[in-house]
């Protein structure tokens, strides 16, 4: 699909030059002398590469498109993570590269969004909050006020996050799956 260069917004993919490509910044620059334009940072999805790259207000892009599935988390081994079509039951498989830190966060059944683009996964979407148990955290200093600064602590799946002093080992939290941080405690 195409769309005007104005159009592009940072976390789109598109096609350009044979590669699909993730927008991580934009900017929209109007000079005094010449035409409009947006100045666009996007990474390659398949070699990890980075391109930055002007187009002219007037361009149009390739937005690519995505099919995307919903999937259980099933398990993973030392090279994959492993997932299954809930309406259909079939099993695909991806690898830990794809997903990232993120792989951390998958529990047994935790429904997930799985992108394709041409059959090949590229992504996988975790629900913006999951819930998680402290193993381990420092604790609180007497005298330190709940609006100070926050804690290290050590989740059951093995992510380091900053909570507030208040949280203890064994409580429950949620945490935004986005940015790893400290949502609320349940």
């Amino acid at each position: 699909m195409k769309i005007n260069a104005g159009e592009i917004r940072v976390g789109m993919l598109l096609e350009y030059k044979n590669d699909l490509w993730e927008v991580l910044k934009t900017q929209h620059v109007k000079p005094g002398k010449g035409g409009a334009f947006a100045q666009v940072e996007m990474k390659s999805v398949g070699k990890n590469t980075k391109l930055n790259e002007r187009f002219r207000s007037s361009e149009t892009v390739e937005k690519a498109s995505l099919d995307e599935i919903i999937f259980n988390y099933l398990y993973s081994d030392d090279k994959k993570f492993y997932f299954m079509d809930a309406k259909t039951f079939e099993q695909i498989e991806i690898n830990k590269d794809v997903i990232g830190e993120k792989g951390k966060l998958l529990s047994e059944n935790l429904q997930v969004s799985v992108s394709f683009y041409n059959d090949n996964p590229i992504s996988v979407q975790l629900p913006n909050q999951i819930k998680c148990k402290v193993s381990s955290t420092d604790a609180a200093l007497k005298g330190q006020t709940v609006s100070s600064s926050y804690k290290p602590a050590i989740l059951d799946n093995g992510v380091k996050i900053q909570v507030p002093p208040f949280i203890e080992t064994d409580d429950e939290i949620i945490i935004d799956t986005r940015t790893f941080e400290y949502v609320k405690k349940i």
